[in-house]
């Protein structure tokens, strides 16, 4: 059974590096822990906790989205709703909204939704944000609730990974076989010098 640790990156996209920086390190203090990039083309990342970033390309010509309300239906081609940041405590949520405010920023008020307490906001490229709290005996991850009065037949099946579902692989491939290709970071931390790149000395 494949074990995930966290949300690795998520990736999105601004026109403006520097405001982006400012809000996620500066406003929000999600360190700024690595940068890529080279003419038209950045690549840098924020970290959200010991195992979970957030990354943001900048490409000219990117423009912040029409703000849309979280959760709100719409029609037509669409992928993405918004993303919730999970916090620590429930002070730390109120400080947020509070840092929020002095930044001029909307903000909603903390809405209550059983499991967790949230409050919510766009960052400076319109991106629907979320900060929630766990809420104290209400823990999903180890008590799966599925109050859906008319829930789906894949749903119905449970919380866990159903097996017959997909073809079992019947082939794993060889340590032999395993080629990693260097792609960009790759520079970072083996030393590949890129056409980009000033010699080291």
């Amino acid at each position: 059974m494949i074990t995930f640790n966290g949300v690795n990156h998520l990736a999105m996209a601004t026109g403006d590096m520097d405001k982006t920086i400012r809000f996620w390190r500066d406003l929000l203090g999600m360190r700024l822990v690595a940068g890529l990039g080279q003419p038209g083309y950045r690549h840098y990342f924020f970290q959200i906790s010991e195992t979970d970033l957030l990354a943001f390309f900048e490409w000219p010509g990117v423009q912040p989205v029409t703000k849309k309300e979280h959760g709100r239906p719409v029609g037509g081609p669409f992928i993405f709703d918004h993303v919730s940041f999970g916090v620590e405590t429930e002070d730390d949520l109120w400080e947020l909204k509070d840092k929020l405010e002095t930044a001029e920023f909307p903000v909603s008020d903390v809405i209550d939704h059983g499991f967790i307490h949230s409050i919510y906001a766009h960052d400076p490229n319109g991106i629907p944000i979320e900060f929630s709290h766990n809420v104290e005996g209400a823990d999903i991850r180890r008590n799966p609730q599925m109050k859906d009065k008319t829930p789906t037949s894949a749903a119905m099946k449970g919380a866990g990974p159903q097996p017959g579902v997909w073809p079992a692989v019947t082939r794993l491939t060889p340590a032999s076989e395993r080629i990693v290709y260097p792609g960009a970071g790759s520079e970072l931390f083996h030393g590949k010098k890129t056409s980009q790149e000033t010699p080291r000395r």
